[in-house]
């Protein structure tokens, strides 16, 4: 995971899982988020709850510009502040009601969240092809051990499958899991895909055992 002094960046998912005016739940190192992509396409990342009774905003939905929390329909801006309160509609809501927010890049077809201040731009991933994210109930040196190869300092591994090279992009997530990102190098027509997928799938049924055997 690329880091530095005050913050580093978490890839949370590829930009194909989010199309436009859809909301889905992510997380980082600084707590559980609500992702989402505007009518217009601009990503934002908000924390998961709403200030008025608590209800995750990720069970919400994306209207225009706005994500609207799913209970009584309070949203808010990409800034995290209130735009409207249905039952007031004449409320202007005041500047104290807000969401906190993370910032959030999209690079090479992978969205990034900030945690902290990060001092540079999310890393660049070379021209690698994204394919698909899974998520293992294994942490990222379980990982590491099933594929054989350390993970650099921007949390890519590299191993050799029998369709080719295939790199996962690891991002530590809750409760000891990690979110995997498969991305593939040169052919990416259906039937690589469908072997880098299927070599993925078996990378992390090792990483998992390898995780229980820890564990006892």
């Amino acid at each position: 995971m690329p880091s530095d002094t005050t913050g580093f960046w978490t890839p949370v998912a590829l930009s194909r899982d989010l199309p436009a005016g859809t909301v889905m739940p992510a997380w980082t190192a600084a707590g559980s988020i609500a992702l989402w992509r505007s009518a217009s396409g601009r990503i934002s990342a908000s924390a998961d709850r709403c200030p008025h009774r608590g209800m995750r905003l990720s069970h919400g939905f994306v209207r225009g510009e706005a994500l609207s929390c799913i209970y009584h329909g309070w949203s808010y801006g990409q800034a995290g502040n209130c735009l409207r309160i249905p039952a007031h509609p004449g409320l202007t809501p005041p500047g104290t009601i807000r969401v906190a927010t993370q910032d959030v890049e999209e690079a090479d077809s992978v969205i990034w969240v900030a945690v902290g201040t990060p001092a540079s731009k999310p890393p660049k991933l070379g021209g690698l092809i994204p394919l698909r994210s899974l998520t293992a109930l294994a942490g990222i040196e379980a990982i590491e051990a099933a594929a054989g190869a350390k993970a650099s300092p921007d949390g890519l591994v590299e191993f050799d499958a029998s369709t080719g090279t295939i790199c996962l992009l690891l991002s530590a997530w809750e409760d000891g899991q990690t979110l995997v990102h498969v991305l593939l190098k040169g052919d990416t027509g259906p039937a690589a895909g469908i072997g880098a997928s299927r070599a993925a799938e078996s990378l992390r049924r090792r990483a998992e055992g390898l995780q229980r055997e820890i564990a006892q």
